[in-house]
């Protein structure tokens, strides 16, 4: 069977693998072709739900707007893909991703499979000169986040970006600026709560609830966008204390955690990650010296999702600006796309890639390290030699896998369910 990607053998996906060295070639890679003055030749890896359902839609609308057009699609089910093709009119359906690239040579390649194939489709898109967005969790480990950005152009990308869509629409960008320009006082105390429910037939898709496929569980598949999003509103973190626990579902990683996170601004924050909860909701509430701002939703947010409580002696005129939003624009792979064109032609590094794209998973790997060793975690400790650079469960008793994997499920098999829990 051919593979979406090029060997594992060459660029190693799993988490046991060292990272890759930088090519000889790194400072002379550039985009093939200038991107001003015509569209963005994309093409999207996996035909799944995920990019069924967002990133063909937000293509759709740019390619309505004359800034794409998607050339090519990959996927390992030769069916799958030509099926997805010919819904969406897409001319070119293959099954090996070096061969799209090579016969293609697209601008920009979107990656919808499961996280343990990200590294090496997206080393080969770096490698062939495209830019690449893709979904999250963005890789199993910092030791395979830091590969990639060592295959990453230098002056004008190429880059590879996540998708973390909660940070991009208009109230997220209002919340940010009023945090950053000290409008509502200094934040002081934060809750993030990602807490939702899967029952056992989700986790029958075989590359889910396992550390070498899936990486993590609820902190990372499900926790990440919201905790992200956290990050990008508060800035950089400095230290957490976490605990997980495994209370329904029989995996390997965890079905619930919680972590108390002291942020580099003084901030104090509650995470709680859970797919064991009916009543579900997303929620980040922060408390400020001058207001309360606080967004409750499930998979996507906008204007009306988010409120601000004033403190009593804040004035009414000041209460008004900071409720005005401005035109409602949604969180969502369109608005996160819109701007990653844009860095595009500017030959910009965009948001959510290299450093601002790793405190996520840096954050998460930290929780982890903390839950399995009791223990406080800082931000800076976890690197090359640590067991948790390498892989989430860090080898840690009881939580490591004591089975052989390569026994146990055929990943690529699945490289059509979708990506994104």
């Amino acid at each position: 069977m051919a593979t979406p990607a090029t060997s594992p053998d060459t660029f190693p996906a799993s988490p046991s693998h060292p990272p890759v060295d930088p090519p000889a070639d790194l400072l002379s890679r550039t985009p093939l072709a200038p991107l001003t003055g015509r569209r963005i030749r994309a093409a999207v890896i996996g035909a799944g739900a995920i990019g069924r359902g967002s990133h063909l839609p937000a293509l759709a609308q740019l390619a309505d707007e004359g800034e794409t057009e998607v050339v090519a699609a990959v996927d390992i089910n030769a069916d799958a893909v030509k099926a997805f093709c010919a819904e969406s009119g897409i001319p070119h359906a293959y099954t090996d991703l070096e061969e799209m690239l090579r016969e293609q040579r697209p601008d920009l390649v979107t990656i919808c499979t499961p996280p343990t194939l990200h590294r090496e489709q997206t080393v080969a898109a770096l490698r062939a000169g495209a830019w690449v967005w893709c979904e999250k969790p963005p890789v199993p480990t910092l030791a395979d986040f830091d590969a990639i950005e060592a295959e990453e152009g230098i002056g004008g990308g190429p880059y590879a970006s996540i998708v973390f869509q909660h940070r991009f629409g208009s109230a997220s960008t209002h919340v940010r600026r009023l945090l950053a320009d000290g409008a509502l006082g200094r934040p002081l105390v934060a809750h993030c709560q990602t807490t939702w429910y899967r029952d056992t037939a989700y986790y029958a898709v075989p590359w889910r609830g396992r550390w070498e496929t899936e990486g993590g569980g609820p902190a990372m598949g499900h926790g990440i966008h919201q905790m992200d999003l956290l990050l990008d509103l508060l800035g950089p973190w400095s230290e957490v204390r976490g605990m997980a626990g495994r209370l329904v579902h029989d995996v390997e990683t965890e079905d619930v955690s919680t972590a108390l996170v002291r942020f580099a601004n003084g901030t104090m924050a509650t995470v709680v990650n859970s797919v064991l909860s009916p009543d579900e909701v997303s929620r980040i509430r922060i408390d400020c010296e001058r207001a309360t701002v606080e967004l409750t939703h499930l998979y996507g947010h906008s204007n009306a999702d988010w409120t601000i409580t004033p403190a009593p002696d804040v004035s009414e005129a000041e209460v008004t600006a900071w409720r005005d939003f401005g035109t409602d624009v949604p969180s969502s792979h369109l608005a996160q796309l819109r701007e990653l064109v844009a860095s595009m032609r500017a030959g910009e590094r965009p948001r959510s890639s290299g450093a601002d794209g790793r405190t996520s998973l840096e954050l998460i790997t930290a929780l982890y390290k903390s839950a399995f060793t009791d223990a406080t975690v800082r931000a800076g400790d976890i690197g090359p030699g640590d067991p948790y650079y390498a892989a989430l469960h860090g080898g840690a008793p009881g939580w490591a896998p004591t089975h052989d994997d390569d026994d146990d499920g055929d990943v690529s098999a699945s490289a059509t369910e979708e990506a994104s829990a």
